[in-house]
């Protein structure tokens, strides 16, 4: 897959979208650990968080295909998940110092960057198969299980094509909207599960819009120094903002 420039005035670039979707997923965040689960206010937050975890999908895929080298790719991936499961487990813990629900999104994105490797080098069909569906598995104890490497699988699907995408993002928010529907069945009224339901599959809604209709490419000189920053921000951004979660959540004993 070759770079693309930013051409089109207006257009936002990687990095821009990047930083939106971490905004998103730090309310995302906050909703879970902080706020009362059914409130206004946590609906809001954690429906919006859902912008992130199908954009970083999206953009994995974009960069194993312009990457220099595919290997460093996958350490920095596989590194940063081992750093950030701590600060996860601290964040996320419901009493205590920290106890152990499931692996950190980087672990999903590490075991799609799997996936993206079986389809590169792997040509056999039925081995093919065969290794991305026991990687799909295994995102069972990672966070986003299944949907991640579902959005990965979904857009290597699509390609560079925007029609393509855009179904991709009409797929998955129709899925995750049931999804979400059928996990709540026999909790509250249907009416309320119909709204709660739509209503999770805003971020993703968003998501599509800014991929498909606003992006343009990628905007700093690749070797930049602003290119720079933002790639090493984005992998230390994740487990240094859990790891202050996470210390306020113990402090304040939630």
């Amino acid at each position: 897959m070759k770079q693309r420039n930013l051409k089109d005035e207006g257009k936002l670039h990687r990095e821009t979208i990047k930083y939106m979707a971490v905004a998103a997923m730090v309310l995302n965040h906050f909703a879970y650990i902080f706020l009362i689960q059914g409130s206004f206010l946590y609906e809001v937050f954690t429906d919006i968080g859902y912008f992130t975890a199908i954009t970083m999908c999206f953009f994995l895929v974009e960069g194993y295909g312009y990457t220099s080298s595919k290997r460093r790719y996958g350490v920095r991936l596989g590194v940063f998940a081992l750093v950030s499961q701590v600060p996860y487990m601290m964040a996320f813990s419901g009493e205590g110092l920290m106890e152990f629900h499931s692996l950190n999104m980087i672990f999903s994105l590490f075991i799609c960057y799997l996936i993206l490797v079986a389809f590169d080098r792997i040509y056999d069909v039925n081995l093919k198969f065969f290794v991305v569906s026991a990687l799909a598995l295994v995102s069972l104890i990672c966070d986003w299980s299944l949907f991640a490497p579902a959005f990965v699988l979904l857009f290597i699907w699509a390609g560079e094509s925007k029609e393509r995408r855009g179904m991709v993002f009409q797929v998955s928010e129709a899925v995750f909207c049931v999804f979400n529907f059928v996990s709540r069945l026999g909790q509250c009224p249907v009416l309320d599960n119909i709204l709660y339901s739509l209503g999770n599959s805003v971020g993703i809604i968003l998501a599509g819009v800014v991929i498909v209709y606003c992006y343009g490419g990628e905007c700093a000189p690749k070797g930049s120094r602003s290119a720079k920053f933002s790639k090493w921000f984005f992998y230390i951004f994740y487990p240094t903002h859990l790891l202050v979660l996470g210390l306020i959540r113990m402090a304040l004993k939630y």
